[in-house]
């Protein structure tokens, strides 16, 4: 039986929201990105805001100037046309009123044409005559003695009259006129409202003249100039952000010209050059960036040479040596094994010589291993190996020299094989040193070493409790010949390059060694290691800073891990891996 389609869930409004907002994130992220990457891209948009602010600012005054001084033209000339009509009928209006009942109680439509008519049909009739054919304006008499009671030279609505105007006149003095702006003009029969002027004036005799000036065609001028400047402000935006793009474009080329050429030129191709052309800003900007890629392929070259002569200095010295060295270690060792027979001084010289002797065959080694590393020639013999076992032998090789430091071991091996593809030779001699290292500054106490690892990595810490790492010297004393105390002499007769050696032999696997160390706490040294050869090391099973001081930190409430990361680090249950 197929499976019932269940009904489709119905998005919620919030749902909806959420999810145009992360949209809107998404693109305003993505514009941000954009602007932060092209500098043409920020100036068109600059140009784009500025102008278009500039344009509605001044646009907007323009409007408003327009505005007025249209508005105030049409006031001053519907003012001398209300002066003029209110002259000519107030006559007509102070005549006595022998009946009122022949007024009627109101109404509008067309006035009398008997010369018995009442004052107020006259009066109608004579503005009806005075405005025209064309209608330039309404006008409504009312007579304040009769509620109700007014005539209309057309077909005007009394209710367009503003309310504000009727209780201005009130207030105001007889025969003064009261202009007012209106949006609201209403005719009989037309139920939109139309823009107009309103003058009102109250004469002696108890009459109200409203003139009603309509202002559809200034309307109509103040829109159509309204879309004109607006059309003619969008056509200004885009032509400034046409001609900001083309002339930052004539800037931005070339710069960028320049920076594709200086990454070539951090590439490696030191023959990368700009083209020069005409003799501006630009042009002596590419000829000094020549200039200047001339002089650094050039030094580039002359330290190369000298690199090389450096390296072939020393791997000639350090063969040459041998032979000789070879020689005074022969009669060393014959004077060492009969130093019985001497006296007491030399004796003593006899012991001080091969002592020195060691020291010095020792040193030869590592600068011939250094310099390997120098010329590029050192490379690895890899090789499927459990990694505990590698520990296991390090830990053998150093526990001479730990028992007569009185220092002890305490080995933390998983219960599992910790297979990896290396060279079990330089892992063996990174552990060494690093173990020589634990025993010269441990101060005789116990040394932890760790092994860890997981689907990716193998690690290997080791851990030591004497005078630790000033903050800033984790870097430091994997460089050659570095020493935390230079009073301090060496007392396993260390060459110098142990560590900076075991570095190379790290880098060489695509691993990291790394150090932690905090003052009277102790240090911590960390190889990590990918389990496959080639493969990108993304992490470390280990954290760098022993368990227990990352424990004292969280407790305190500080923990800072950036003190103690490395390259490529990254946190893991409150702890850098």
């Amino acid at each position: 039986m197929p499976p019932r389609k269940g009904k489709p869930k119905r998005r919620t409004l919030m749902q909806i929201l959420r999810g145009v907002r992360r949209r809107a994130r998404r693109l305003a992220g993505r514009v941000r990105r954009a602007q932060q990457r092209s500098l043409q891209l920020r100036v068109v948009t600059s140009t784009l805001v500025i102008s278009v602010t500039v344009v509605a600012v001044l646009g907007f005054f323009l409007m408003q100037q327009f505005t007025t001084t249209v508005v105030q033209g049409r006031v001053a000339a519907a003012g001398k046309d209300a002066l003029a009509d209110r002259t000519a009928i107030v006559g007509q209006l102070n005549e006595q009123i022998s009946d009122p009942d022949e007024q009627g109680a109101g109404g509008s439509g067309d006035p009398p044409q008997s010369a018995d008519d009442p004052p107020i049909d006259r009066a109608a009739l004579a503005l009806a005559n005075r405005a025209g054919e064309s209608s330039r304006y309404t006008v409504i008499i009312r007579n304040l003695t009769i509620p109700g009671a007014y005539r209309a030279t057309n077909e005007i609505d009394p209710r367009s009259i503003p309310a504000k105007l009727e209780h201005d006149l009130r207030d105001a003095e007889p025969n003064e006129p009261i202009p007012q702006l209106t949006s609201s003009l209403y005719h009989i029969g037309d139920p939109e409202p139309q823009p107009g002027l309103v003058i009102g004036v109250r004469v002696d005799n108890g009459y109200e003249i409203f003139h009603f000036f309509p202002l559809t065609e200034e309307a109509e001028l103040l829109s159509s100039v309204r879309q004109a400047l607006v059309v003619v402000g969008i056509a200004l935006v885009l032509l400034l952000a046409a001609i900001a793009s083309l002339v930052t474009r004539q800037v931005v080329t070339p710069v960028r010209l320049a920076r594709q050429a200086a990454e070539r030129l951090a590439a490696g191709r030191l023959e990368e050059r700009l083209q020069v052309r005409g003799e501006d800003d630009l042009a002596r900007l590419a000829t000094s960036f020549n200039e200047m890629a001339a002089n650094l392929a050039l030094k580039i070259h002359q330290l190369e040479e000298l690199s090389q002569v450096q390296r072939q200095f020393v791997s000639d010295v350090s063969h040459e040596l041998r032979t000789p060295l070879t020689t005074v270690r022969m009669a060393a060792d014959l004077l060492y094994e009969a130093r019985e027979g001497f006296d007491a001084s030399a004796a003593r010289a006899a012991e001080l010589m091969q002592a020195q002797l060691e020291r010095f065959e020792s040193m030869l080694a590592d600068l011939l291993e250094i310099s390997r590393y120098d010329a590029g020639a050192a490379t690895l013999d890899i090789d499927s190996v459990d990694v505990r076992n590698v520990v296991l032998r390090a830990v053998a090789d150093s526990e001479a020299l730990g028992e007569k430091q009185g220092t002890r071991f305490d080995l933390r091996l998983p219960s599992e094989p910790c297979m990896a593809e290396i060279d079990s030779r330089r892992v063996e001699r990174i552990l060494r040193n690093l173990l020589f290292n634990a025993i010269e500054h441990g101060e005789g106490k116990e040394i932890v070493v760790t092994v860890g690892a997981d689907r990716d990595a193998v690690a290997v810490a080791v851990r030591d409790h004497g005078v630790g790492l000033r903050p800033g010297e984790e870097n430091m004393v994997f460089d050659r010949f570095w020493r935390a105390d230079p009073s301090r002499a060496r007392t396993i007769g260390g060459t110098g390059l142990g560590l900076a050696i075991s570095r190379e032999d790290a880098m060489l696997h695509g691993g990291w060694l790394q150090a932690w160390g905090s003052p009277g706490e102790g240090s911590q040294f960390r190889l990590s290691l990918p389990r496959a050869a080639g493969s990108e090391l993304k992490g470390s099973p280990l954290s760098l800073v022993p368990p227990e001081i990352e424990m004292r930190r969280t407790w305190r409430g500080h923990v800072t891990p950036a003190l103690t990361a490395g390259p490529g680090d990254r946190v893991l249950d409150g702890g850098v891996s």
